[in-house]
């Protein structure tokens, strides 16, 4: 707990910052990071995280193009949306006094003050040009944000206004320049060791960034002699942003590209869903590096790195890069990228990744005009059991994907039907946010293990149903893991099983008349399934969670393990997980 302070504003901050520099415990644990918050990267959102007390100090840097205003909103709402918003407002009213308030929007985006004002430490410093506040993860009040590990959608929004009061102020009324949200992990873990390494640079040269809303930009390239000849280990990889663009990157990913070793891959440059791309280029799909808005450097254990490069492998790797452009300006030119950090002097372990989820096939679909539909893919014991020696793996970081219509994704664990902690959690997930994330906890997954991913997706704006596959408007539900020492088992996931799927489309042909055809795969099928009535889409999701299913437990080299994986019961967890309780702050002890 902090010291007794002194009661006022100016008071209150110096108490709470002061408390960030005495030197803590050996059991507190601090993270910081940052994150421009507008296209213009005129406002910096910069952030640390106390873990011993649960709370996060903001500081909102307005650098020196930024704009005049008279009041500043930042809050968390659960897509970015401004109605139903928790608010942390700075106004200054028309006689030139400032306020500082916690607030929470209605429905039509118009501000209401908190009974409780969790919005603490309030302190607007003129030299710096920033406004420094801080609030518990959890304020146990109805009208906050809980703030929790995963993605979370922080708005702001300013305005020039004159005002006497701040009840009634429209955040969602302002102009698109002067109001925006971002995605970001705010409960980043704490810096860890790192291992200097060699630099490699991997990013576009001087790229006109075309003038369009979004663009996913491809480029493939060719890796350096001293990789391709020598087996090298990835220690820590890390983006590299042209100065001024910290607005226009979105998000990253370097993917290796597996062909065979001799195999020249064309070192495409465009857009990555041009139709000129080369085919051959989609074989560069195996993620080695994944950067988000906000995130930090990505920093392997001391035990362990991820393997690239050697005369065993492919020698081409392909960057891509989401720019999001929402003003279509025609005039950024960006140089931005991944810079990953190798050593030829390898670690005790190779690092690898798992895909856990489900297959990339079309037997799963979600019925259009749904809010929440949810699909699992599992890997089960008996997969576990053949493919994780007997010591076990150690599971350091995650990567949840879906495709457009994901909205929330999450992955069980459990032992002997006694479930563990998840393993990784995000219920505000966002398929434009993907980013690698080092676990705060790494976990240990042994043979005979039961891991099960669960994705949610919203369909209401589609009316027919959309399918599982690879291309964009398809769906996907996977959790890449990142874990040590490497092993056989590369792909551990499931979709329904044959005969069951096969029942199912017999049942809609008989008793709905849906025109099935047995000689076409199960997407024809699915997409003459209309419309998606509710008992329809209750059938079919009794399908997926009662019927048998189809294993993919395969090892690196694509071949399944020995054994008959089809129509296998789906694994139960007897023994759920208690829910965690809800640590209130003590309102008592808390500065007044």
């Amino acid at each position: 707990m902090h010291a007794k302070c002194i009661v006022g504003i100016f008071s209150l901050f110096i108490c709470s910052h002061f408390s960030f520099l005495i030197p803590k415990k050996s059991e507190t644990r601090l993270a910081e990071s940052e994150s421009v918050l507008d296209p213009h990267s005129e406002l910096l959102l910069k952030w640390r995280v106390d873990y011993s007390i649960e709370k996060i100090q903001f500081e909102i840097k307005l650098l020196k193009k930024a704009p005049p205003f008279s009041w500043f909103a930042l809050g968390f709402s659960d897509r970015g949306n401004f109605e139903n918003a928790d608010v942390c407002l700075l106004w200054t009213d028309y006689k030139g006094h400032d306020h500082f308030e916690d607030m929470h929007s209605d429905e039509a985006g118009k501000l209401i003050r908190d009974n409780k004002q969790d919005c603490k430490g309030f302190y607007l410093d003129s030299q710096t040009r920033s406004i420094f506040f801080e609030r518990f993860f959890d304020t146990c009040d109805s009208n906050d944000y809980v703030i929790e590990d995963g993605t979370t959608h922080v708005i702001w929004s300013r305005g020039i206004d004159k005002l006497f009061t701040s009840k009634g102020l429209c955040l969602s009324c302002t102009s698109p320049e002067n109001r925006g949200f971002i995605r970001v992990r705010l409960l980043t873990p704490p810096a860890i060791f790192k291992e200097n390494g060699l630099q490699l640079h991997i990013t576009n040269n001087n790229l006109k960034v075309p003038s369009t809303d979004t663009t996913y930009w491809c480029k493939v390239v060719k890796l350096p002699d001293f990789i391709t000849q020598t087996p090298h280990h990835i220690i820590q990889f890390q983006s590299t942003i042209t100065r001024g663009n910290e607005g226009l990157v979105h998000h990253m990913e370097l993917f290796y590209c597996d062909a065979d070793p001799s195999l020249d891959i064309p070192v495409y440059e465009g857009n990555c869903f041009a139709s000129n791309r080369p085919e051959i280029t989609k074989t560069c799909s195996k993620v080695k590096a994944a950067w988000a808005m906000g995130a930090p450097p990505f920093v392997y254990p001391e035990e362990a790195g991820l393997p690239l490069g050697g005369p065993k492998n492919n020698k081409y790797v392909m960057l891509e890069v989401h720019y999001n452009n929402p003003e279509m300006r025609k005039d950024w030119v960006d140089s931005s990228g991944i810079t990953i950090h190798v050593t030829a002097n390898k670690r005790r372990y190779d690092a690898a990744i798992m895909e856990l989820g489900l297959e990339y096939t079309d037997k799963m679909a979600i019925p259009g005009g749904q809010k929440a539909f949810p699909l699992s893919g599992y890997c089960i014991p008996q997969c576990t059991g053949v493919g994780i020696p007997e010591h076990g793996i150690i599971v350091f970081g995650s990567q949840l994907h879906t495709h457009l219509t994901g909205i929330a994704v999450w992955t069980r664990h459990s032992r002997h039907g006694v479930e563990l902690p998840l393993l990784n959690k995000d219920m505000h997930y966002s398929t434009h946010f993907q980013e690698i994330r080092i676990l705060h906890k790494p976990v240990q997954i042994l043979p005979g293990d039961f891991l099960e991913t669960t994705c949610l997706y919203n369909t209401e704006d589609k009316e027919n149903a959309t399918i599982g596959g690879h291309a964009i408007t398809d769906e996907m539900c996977v959790n890449y893991i990142h874990y040590y020492p490497a092993t056989d088992l590369e792909v551990c996931k499931s979709a329904v099983s044959n005969i069951a799927l096969e029942n199912y489309f017999k049942f809609e042909q008989r008793w709905d008349n849906i025109s099935i055809s047995y000689n076409s795969p199960p997407r024809y099928n699915y997409l003459a399934i209309k419309p998606w009535t509710p008992l329809r889409v209750n059938t079919l999701n009794s399908l997926y969670v009662e019927s048998p299913i189809s294993m993919q437990c395969n090892k690196s080299d694509g071949n399944r393990f020995q054994g008959d994986w089809e129509g296998i019961p789906i694994p139960k967890i007897t023994v759920p997980l208690s829910p965690e309780p809800r640590l209130c702050p003590d309102i008592f002890n808390e500065v007044e």
